[in-house]
């Protein structure tokens, strides 16, 4: 697996959700994250949405599933991702997803954070724009990613 390069800084993405939920985007994204030889760590801002995250890993496709584990299921430190509603790191991910509402610690220790937040949602987006701020203001290089109708991503800035 590849390891967090400390020499440089993290890059961070916000994806705007509008066309698609999260649970249609966020199992795609971690797939890319898996192939590139990062490990993941997927942050929510609630228990709920973790378990509903939890679930979807395990069956977003008919043929397939993300290996995953929580807390509860033990061996944390072997979990190619690993969920958690805290700032814990136990697998040494290379990539942390933050949903829900979840914002970064810190912007280091990590190639990418990933923020992907609903659209519609006006106090996600008002998140989103702090966490925008802060990631700068850290000066991490920053991309914002948006769905256009068809539901492929554009980069918008």
């Amino acid at each position: 697996m590849t390891q967090p390069n400390s020499a440089s800084p993290t890059e961070v993405l916000f994806y705007h959700l509008e066309q698609q939920t999260l649970e249609k985007v966020l199992p795609s994204l971690v797939e890319k994250t898996l192939e590139r030889g990062w490990r993941a760590v997927i942050q929510s801002g609630s228990q709920d949405r973790l378990q509903a995250i939890d679930q979807t890993l395990w069956t977003y496709k008919e043929d397939s599933f993300l290996a995953h584990g929580t807390a509860k299921d033990g061996f944390a430190s072997e979990q190619p991702v690993y969920l958690t509603t805290t700032g814990e790191t136990p697998n040494g991910a290379g990539v942390r997803f933050l949903v829900e509402g979840a914002e970064a610690e810190a912007f280091s220790g990590f190639v990418r954070i990933v923020y992907l937040f609903d659209g519609n949602d006006a106090e996600a987006v008002k998140t989103a724009r702090s966490q925008w701020t802060a990631a700068k203001s850290a000066g991490c290089p920053v991309t914002y990613w948006q769905q256009n109708p068809a539901g492929r991503w554009e980069r918008k800035a």
